[in-house]
């Protein structure tokens, strides 16, 4: 499959209304990001290891999707450059405020302990408690996705609690290394305050490139695990790309996540189009208690990296999720939709379809496997 090469920086790129200066600020941040050294150098180990992972194209020297046929093709790079100078931008960013819960050091330490809790930072961020130890799910706190601070997709909300007061943190889990997941100052900011990191394989060179030391580095292939502070991690295929520079593609391979403990499976689907391997993972550790799925960031333009509402769903259906949790949306503009679309589409489909959705409001903690009244908070916003 092959995915459009405008998309490797896309995620260093403003959506958003500004046509001619849009267009020419995502150029300079491509461009400048090529120049970025974003990585440090693996040993010869670690280049062996890749290497003989079933990801990893020996005659191309990347990682890869494995075959899938029915992956739908993408527009050509001057048609996806075309549309994001020419198309229409209205509706992808709010005019109201999105609602935002604080979240305090003391609420943080209130919640049980024996019980799993999951709380939505933004986006595809997620602070975990999971019997009593803390987790993060790809962290961002910084104002822009992008390798500057002055240019690309700004937050549409502050985060529900600043990094400083963020609790000592067991495990921090990395799907890919695209800049709306891999956020450099965050990292940078939890230098000696986080136990372990899980990472798909090559992803650790990025975090030693930042100041990880490297025994704290967990790298996986899919299908891998290990255990941590009472949960087992596990690696599990994505249909996905990676790339942080316009020279780097594909250089680290992309992942979602199963975390089981007390009991109960978490999956996260980290970004991803739909493909056959949900129902591989549903297969082996399903059923699901909780599902976060991506739904948001989709286009006609790059269809097999991103997924729709309606195969979200099905996605859903085939890991076997119990309660599907949506992320990827309402915190940056990072595709052609409204801002509400992903939320609408996928509300009014689980609906039909009887399936128990969770759409929590920014700082809202959901535990898992607690009855919750599920509120359609964006209706009302503009």
């Amino acid at each position: 499959m092959q995915e459009p090469r405008p998309a490797s920086s896309s995620n260093n790129t403003t959506r958003g209304n500004g046509g001619f200066q849009r267009l020419r600020s995502g150029w300079l941040v491509a461009t400048a990001c090529s120049l970025v050294a974003c990585a440090s150098t693996p040993d010869e180990d670690s280049q062996r290891r890749y290497q003989a992972s079933p990801q990893y194209s020996s005659a191309e020297k990347r990682f890869q999707n494995p075959p899938n046929p029915a992956a739908k093709p993408h527009a050509g790079g001057f048609q996806i450059w075309s549309r994001f100078l020419f198309g229409d931008k209205s509706g992808t960013t709010p005019l109201d405020s999105i609602p935002v819960n604080t979240v305090t050091p003391a609420q943080l330490q209130a919640l049980p302990a024996d019980a799993n809790h999951v709380i939505r930072l933004g986006h595809s961020s997620h602070l975990l408690k999971l019997q009593g130890n803390y987790w993060l799910i790809d962290p961002v706190f910084g104002e822009r996705v992008s390798p500057f601070s002055f240019i690309g997709p700004k937050r549409f909300h502050p985060t529900p609690l600043p990094l400083q007061d963020l609790p000592p943190i067991a495990g921090l889990i990395l799907s890919h290394d695209h800049y709306d997941h891999l956020d450099e100052p965050t990292i940078k900011f939890l230098l000696g305050k986080v136990e372990r990191y899980f990472v798909p394989l090559a992803v650790g060179a990025r975090l030693r490139g930042m100041g990880v030391e490297p025994d704290r580095i967990v790298e996986l292939d899919w299908w891998q695990q290990q255990q941590h502070a009472g949960v087992q991690v596990t690696a599990t295929p994505s249909q996905h790309f990676s790339g942080r520079t316009l020279s780097d593609r594909n250089s680290t391979l992309w992942a979602s996540w199963v975390l089981q403990t007390g009991g109960q499976r978490i999956y996260y689907s980290g970004d991803t189009g739909y493909f056959p391997g949900f129902k591989a993972i549903g297969e082996k550790f399903g059923p699901m208690d909780l599902a976060l799925m991506e739904n948001g960031a989709y286009d006609a333009y790059w269809p097999s990296v991103h997924m729709t509402p309606e195969e979200t769903i099905q996605a859903f259906t085939d890991v076997r999720g119990q309660v599907l949790y949506s992320v990827h949306n309402s915190t940056f503009a990072l595709a052609m939709h409204g801002w509400r679309e992903p939320m609408d589409r996928l509300a009014a489909l689980a609906q039909q379809q009887g399936i128990q959705l969770a759409t929590p409001e920014i700082g809202e903690v959901l535990t898992v496997g607690q009855p919750r009244s599920n509120k359609r908070w964006w209706e009302a916003l503009r």
